[in-house]
């Protein structure tokens, strides 16, 4: 299973993008998409600090490294619940994980895995910290819920050389078309064969017809 596109494109304006290397709360050093090193390669703390020269290429490496990161994140959901999922519900929690990295050990999981979709649902707000996590939460559980999917266009946040991010105003915003067509580049069409065109057969008049029925008669007589 994997996320459907509107849960991608929840999950990537929950986490907004940044273009370079940043301190988030926890004063971790983190890039692009909310990777951070335990996520694995690359590094944020070894990439060069401040906004890169080319935008459009920072963009895209950074929905490149969280392809890799989500693919992990996927794979960890799968193996924590043990009972069949709708497509938002594992949306759902699989932005949960991407933020916390908790599903192996939360509640919300046990009680999933228990069959209390209900209790499990309001699980998702014991996760609070920071308190500014909480408009996330509250999001994820009404997904997970209801199928509530948020909508809107996605921004890109700058930051200076210290790891600080500019939150008062983003230099630019994704539409969600421009998002997906990241996220999912099309395939590149395998080319068919070529099959030469048969060739009419010439037609043939009344006249032609005609002389040549003639001819055999007269042969016959």
């Amino acid at each position: 299973m994997q996320m459907t596109d509107r849960g991608l494109l929840a999950l990537v304006r929950h986490e907004g993008i940044v273009l370079g290397p940043y301190l988030d709360v926890k004063q971790v050093w983190t890039f692009g998409i909310g990777h951070t090193a335990a996520a694995g390669a690359p590094d944020p703390a070894t990439m060069p600090r401040g906004m890169p020269a080319d935008l459009d290429a920072a963009i895209r490496e950074a929905f490149r490294v969280f392809q890799a990161d989500l693919a992990r994140h996927e794979a960890d959901v799968l193996r924590a619940v043990k009972v069949p999922l709708e497509r938002h519900e594992f949306d759902a929690l699989v932005s949960f994980h991407y933020n916390t990295g908790g599903i192996a050990k939360a509640a919300l999981t046990r009680l999933l895995n228990a069959g209390d979709r209900a209790a499990a649902a309001a699980a998702f707000m014991g996760w609070l910290k920071p308190v500014a996590i909480r408009p996330r939460r509250e999001a994820e559980r009404d997904l997970f819920a209801k199928g509530h999917y948020p909508a809107g266009n996605i921004p890109i946040w700058s930051v200076d050389r210290n790891g600080r991010v500019d939150f008062s105003r983003p230099i630019r915003r994704l539409t969600e078309g421009e998002a997906l067509a990241l996220l999912r580049p099309p395939s590149v069409p395998i080319p068919r064969p070529t099959v030469p065109a048969a060739k009419p057969e010439p037609a043939i008049s009344w006249f032609t017809r005609l002389t040549s029925f003639f001819s055999t008669l007269i042969r016959r007589a």
